[in-house]
């Protein structure tokens, strides 16, 4: 997947970035592998568009399912449990088979609450210092406050502005030439109906996320 830089001048805001998207013609990739059919079949729709501008990555998630749910405890929590779009990365340049090095979580659940870590695999994760998330810029279609289990088919999205020090271990401070390895995640553990989707496949027996051996290439455009 190559990631193209926009030329933005100035600071630019969360909410500005659907349309941003739009006026630069930028794809958006549909989210929808099964991994686990059997024991997970609902897939819900999920789409994803993905930029730059040097020193900030941005997100556009559009998503329609089939309930919602947001009740983690601020930026830290249990975001996966919630309606939750994901981006992992990988960065400096990995091979396919070099899985040792740490890599980053970003999740954040339908109405902007944050989560990310980094680790080398699923255990032992360490969170990103309080201000490193604060530092993240978020909008929901939905708003911000917190939404119990809701049934009912819902639609929303969320756009993220990640800065680049968001890979807190990595000591990024612009994106332009990187080459990284990663996946796009869409899950609802605590759903009615939960689910496990990923941009790129995982060929394991069940729902894990955290297998970078499956992660793909990512180039951000220089």
């Amino acid at each position: 997947m190559l990631i193209p830089k926009l030329k933005i001048a100035g600071g630019l805001r969360a909410e500005n970035v659907p349309q941003l998207m739009l006026t630069h013609g930028i794809a958006y990739h549909r989210v929808e592998t099964l991994n686990w059919p059997e024991a997970f079949p609902y897939r819900p729709l999920m789409e994803v568009a993905l930029a730059h501008t040097g020193r900030d990555l941005l997100l556009h998630y559009r998503v329609s399912e089939n309930c919602i749910r947001a009740v983690a405890e601020g930026d830290g929590g249990r975001v996966w449990e919630d309606s939750c779009c994901e981006v992992f990365l990988q960065p400096k340049g990995l091979t396919a088979g070099d899985v040792a090095s740490p890599y980053y979580n970003i999740e954040c659940n339908c109405v902007g609450t944050l989560l990310v870590a980094a680790g080398e695999d699923r255990h032992n994760r360490r969170p990103a210092p309080a201000e490193v998330m604060k530092a993240v810029g978020r909008w929901s279609s939905l708003g911000n406050r917190p939404t119990p289990l809701t049934d009912g088919d819902a639609s929303w999205h969320m756009a993220l502005v990640v800065p680049a020090e968001t890979l807190f271990e990595s000591h990024l401070v612009d994106f332009s030439g990187q080459h990284m390895r990663g996946n796009v995640y869409k899950c609802g553990d605590c759903l009615t109906t939960p689910h496990f989707l990923s941009l790129f496949p995982i060929r394991t027996e069940q729902p894990d996320f955290h297998r970078p051996e499956f992660f793909q290439e990512m180039w951000f455009e220089g």
